[in-house]
């Protein structure tokens, strides 16, 4: 049987140097189809993204999440948050899902595609699940994007659990969700990029 590589301990990834995150200037709200077309032609000129989603928690059981309510994608220098409760947004947001030819990298991702394709009608392409690259790579079955920041970088992944079971369907998103929500797919393209991954 393959040995895995070690991967650090919580631990141990808690006395690792902060992740630098995207701050709130390099960070767009996506609210409206005006400001989704403007994110389309920027991220059409990338070839690969990273790749999450937020979906208002649900408490009960029985309860049906109607999420995503946030899609967030982002290249090494950016992010967009888009909201999807506008119609002409959420059109857009589809339009980016379908489009062929661009990586989209993230860590969990089963969940998030099932969600895409019920809310927004189309079928994500060119989806990069990274668990799976480092499980190919001899890792555990799922590192998660701080197993994957403190291997790669050496460095601390912080997650806000106060931001993460937060409202995303609430019509103003707060500074933290925003800053929460696009670091998650920013790291994922960090995490990309350090992989040595080239879209194909």
């Amino acid at each position: 049987m393959k040995e895995r590589l070690p991967t650090p301990d919580k631990d141990t990834i808690a006395q690792m140097p902060p992740f630098a995150r995207l701050g709130p200037d390099r960070i767009t709200l996506v609210t409206d189809a005006a400001q989704a077309h403007q994110a389309l032609a920027a991220l059409r000129q990338v070839p690969a993204w990273g790749f999450d989603t937020e979906s208002k928690p649900t408490f009960r059981v029985g309860d049906v999440s109607d999420g995503p309510h946030v899609l967030q994608l982002a290249t090494p220098e950016h992010a967009w948050v888009f909201q999807l409760h506008d119609a002409g947004c959420r059109a857009v947001a589809a339009e980016l899902m379908a489009l062929p030819g661009v990586v989209k990298a993230g860590f969990g991702l089963g969940d998030d595609k099932k969600r895409i394709v019920a809310k927004l009608g189309v079928q994500p392409q060119g989806i990069l699940e990274l668990n799976t690259v480092f499980r190919e790579r001899g890792y555990r079955k799922d590192m998660g994007v701080k197993g994957a920041v403190a291997v790669l970088f050496g460095q601390c992944f912080v997650k806000s659990k106060k931001a993460a079971t937060s409202n995303w369907a609430q019509p103003r998103l707060s500074e933290s969700q925003l800053v929460y929500a696009a670091n998650d797919a920013y790291a994922a393209v960090r995490v990309y990029h350090a992989l040595g991954l080239q879209p194909t």
